[in-house]
C-alpha cells in the first residue's frame, strides 16, 4: 500500500513538473515573438516617420491639449510611435490603443497624449518589453518620438507599485509620461512617472 501511494506521489510529481516546464517554454517562446515583432517593426515605424516629415502639408495650428496623436497603420496596426529606453537598451513601436492581441506584439498606448502632456504606455513584462522597468532609476531618461518624427524627452522621477485593478490611479497625478506593466505574479502594477525634459 505504502509502494503504490509513494508511486502515485513520485507520477504526480513528475506530471507537475512537466507541465511546469512546458508553462515556462510557453512563456519563453511567446516573449522571443514578441521581441522579434518588435524589433522587425522598427525599420518600419523609422521608414514610415520619414514619409510623414517628407509630406508637404501646410502644418494645421491647434491647441496642444486638443492636438490628435497622428497614426500611421504598418501590417495591419496603428502606430503612433516609438519608445526609447536608453539604459535598459530598448526602442519599441508603440500602438494607438490596446487589447491583448496587440499587447502580444508592442507595448500600446493605454491613454493620453504626449501633445496633452498625459500619456500612459502599456505593455507585458517581456524581458525585451517591459520586463526590466524595475531596474530604471529615478532620473534615467526615456524619449517618445511621435509619427511626425518629433522627440519628446523625460527623465523618471518617481516609480509606484500599483494594485492590478487600479485604473483611476494609473492615470491620476501630475505626471507627463507613464511606463507600466504587470509584476511576474500578475497581482500588481509597476508605473514608471516619468516629467517633461525642457529643452
Amino acid at each position: 500500500m505504502k509502494a503504490k501511494l509513494g508511486s502515485v506521489f513520485i507520477i504526480s510529481g513528475l506530471a507537475l513538473l512537466l507541465a511546469a516546464l512546458g508553462l515556462f517554454l510557453y512563456n519563453e517562446k511567446i516573449q522571443e515573438e514578441a521581441a522579434d515583432a518588435s524589433e522587425k517593426l522598427m525599420p518600419q515605424i523609422v521608414e514610415a516617420i520619414k514619409i510623414e516629415q517628407e509630406k508637404s502639408e501646410e502644418p494645421v495650428v491647434v491647441a496642444p491639449d486638443e492636438k490628435e496623436m497622428k497614426t500611421v497603420p504598418i501590417e495591419g496596426f496603428d502606430y503612433i510611435g516609438f519608445v526609447g529606453i536608453p539604459s535598459l537598451g530598448l526602442e519599441l513601436p508603440v500602438m494607438a490603443d490596446w487589447n491583448e492581441e496587440k499587447l502580444k506584439i508592442s507595448p500600446c498606448r493605454y491613454s493620453g497624449s504626449v501633445y496633452s502632456e498625459d500619456l500612459v504606455i502599456m505593455a507585458h513584462n517581456y524581458k525585451k518589453h517591459f520586463g526590466r522597468l524595475s531596474q530604471l532609476a529615478n532620473g534615467a531618461p526615456i524619449t517618445f518620438t511621435d509619427m511626425d518624427g518629433e522627440t519628446y524627452r523625460y527623465e523618471i522621477v518617481s516609480m509606484e507599485v500599483l494594485p492590478e485593478g487600479a485604473v483611476e490611479e494609473m492615470t491620476a497625478g501630475d505626471f507627463d509620461f507613464t511606463l507600466f506593466t504587470c509584476t511576474y505574479s500578475g497581482e500588481s502594477r509597476i508605473a514608471v512617472r516619468c516629467d517633461k525634459i525642457s529643452e
